[in-house]
């Protein structure tokens, strides 16, 4: 069976909490959970890791290569400026994903740019939960 990593950056964790007209009122626990059955249902294992902390994401991010097939991410906020998290996302050939639940290209201009885009097999963004779904999709066409 494929393994893949849902990899969730800072405040994630707070889904369902923040913003729920940008976000909704699904809890980030009830999103994971649902992640996995779907991933699941696909045939796919999947772990989910979340940290508001840069280097444990860049730490998981180096691990993930004799681990996983793919890594679904969610940077959050470190999508429009952590180099860093574009160099460790580099360093790995295994096929990313990017996803966000929000369209980022139509809110704030700071949020049109993804530093990771370039490293990443594609960009997901704007379908809610949905998002995470449609990239465990995408995924049979990549491992």
């Amino acid at each position: 069976m494929k393994k893949i990593l849902v990899l969730l950056g800072p405040n994630l964790n707070m889904v369902g909490i923040r913003e729920k007209g940008i976000y909704g009122t699904d809890t980030a626990d009830n999103i994971n959970k649902e992640i996995k059955a779907f991933a699941g249902e696909h045939n796919y294992e999947c772990d989910i890791f979340q940290s508001n902390h840069e280097g444990d994401l860049i730490d998981k991010i180096h691990s993930a290569l004799n681990c996983y097939d793919a890594v679904i991410v969610n940077a959050g906020a470190l999508t429009h400026y952590s180099y860093a998290l574009r160099d460790a996302i580099a360093s790995v050939n295994i096929p990313f994903i990017e996803v966000h639940m929000s369209n980022i290209h139509s809110r704030e201009e700071f949020r049109n740019l993804s530093v990771i885009a370039p490293v990443c097999k594609g960009q997901i963004c704007g379908f809610g939960k949905t998002s995470y779904f449609l990239a465990i999709e995408a995924l049979k066409d990549m491992i």
